[in-house]
């Protein structure tokens, strides 16, 4: 074999390869048997050895019998700067990639990882180029991340794509795609369309969670007021004190005295026609349902509405049953987040029989 042109070796010492690499010839590190040709003509030394173990696919294009009878072995690398390869197979020496390498040649280093099959490099590579997409530059990535089957920059470019679309689609990138790859268009679009039903089936869900915890405070609220009383409004059996202080979730409860106070004194409030009292009628149904304290519950109209339920069960509406099980549900919750002792106070006992339970 020809001695081999120094120039053309890699930033690869030899201590920095018996460091990595262990061979029972150690002048085999010496004497490079195989040459790696770049797409400007640069020749790299390499050993068959090293190569072999660190990338199944150049081992067994080393183990291929060659086509031409000659003493010299090469292997091109063609198609990427010879620079990115030289950076290549030093990594398949020492493991190791700088910074500058991966922001000047990440792109290309993602591609030869994936086609020699390194995934050290080809994790590192697609984590480093993912930290460099630009609005400019996220179209031709995720079409190189379809090409080298990673996962997470293409989620990661989808994202960006979803989130800028606008912005995205005035660049030369998305117009060249647009003309050329109109799969890959449309495999886009379906992203950003699911992705934003995600974000409204999440929002509605959260609005809907908002409402049964505020739906739980009012219940908690409700009993509050007929128990113990809550500035303006208390249990009829209780003496009036001259100044009740607000209590923690006053925001809430002074609305429900407001509406108990009208409740109390509308007449319109047996015939339906007052919107407000519906309301309320329908607060001492919702409690009614998922109160567990029947006997000793000292709201109106609690074992009234329990009774009518239980006679009326076959005809109960379903959407009902869906929101009295979610009003109970967040006040689980809700209760979970007490201290035990407050969770374990007994409840004062009286019996109620109508709306004049309250002193307004």
């Amino acid at each position: 074999m020809e001695e081999f042109n120094n120039t053309a070796f890699p930033t690869i010492s030899g201590d920095l390869m018996s460091d990595h690499f262990q061979f029972s010839d150690q002048d085999s590190l010496t004497k490079p048997d195989v040459e790696i040709l770049t797409s400007n003509g640069l020749r790299i030394p390499a050993h068959t050895g090293i190569l072999a173990l660190v990338s199944p696919v150049l081992e067994n294009v080393i183990e291929r019998p060659p086509k031409h009878r000659s003493s010299e072995k090469t292997i091109p690398i063609l198609g990427v700067p010879c620079e990115a390869v030289s950076a290549f197979i030093q990594f398949l020496y020492s493991s190791r990639c700088s910074e500058e390498e991966l922001e000047k040649y990440g792109i290309h280093l993602l591609a030869l990882s994936h086609v020699y099959l390194v995934p050290q490099l080809k994790h590192r590579c697609s984590k480093a180029v993912g930290q460099r997409l630009t609005i400019e530059n996220v179209v031709d990535v995720l079409q190189l991340a379809r090409l080298c089957d990673s996962p997470d920059l293409y989620l990661k470019c989808m994202r960006i794509l979803s989130s800028n679309f606008k912005a995205v689609e005035k660049t030369e990138g998305w117009k060249f795609m647009h003309e050329n790859d109109p799969f890959l268009e449309l495999e886009i679009l379906q992203f950003i369309d699911e992705a934003e039903s995600r974000k409204m089936r999440t929002r509605r869900h959260r609005e809907e969670q908002r409402l049964y915890m505020e739906l739980s405070e009012a219940m908690e609220c409700l009993e509050h007021i007929c128990t113990e009383g809550c500035t303006t409004v208390g249990p009829c059996d209780l003496e009036p004190s001259k100044k009740r202080d607000p209590c923690d979730k006053f925001s809430i409860c002074e609305g429900l005295q407001l509406l108990i106070k009208h409740f109390a004194n509308c007449k319109n409030r047996v015939n339906g026609k007052c919107s407000r009292c519906k309301r309320m009628w329908q607060l001492l149904r919702l409690h009614s349902s998922i109160c567990d304290q029947t006997d000793s519950c000292r709201v109106p109209l609690c074992r009234q509405f329990k009774l009518k339920m239980q006679l009326e069960k076959k005809g109960v509406e379903t959407l009902w049953r869906l929101l009295v099980k979610k009003v109970a549900s967040a006040r689980a919750m809700s209760s979970l987040s007490l201290p035990k002792r407050k969770r374990e106070e007994p409840r004062e006992t009286m019996h109620d029989h109508g709306i004049r339970n309250f002193r307004l």
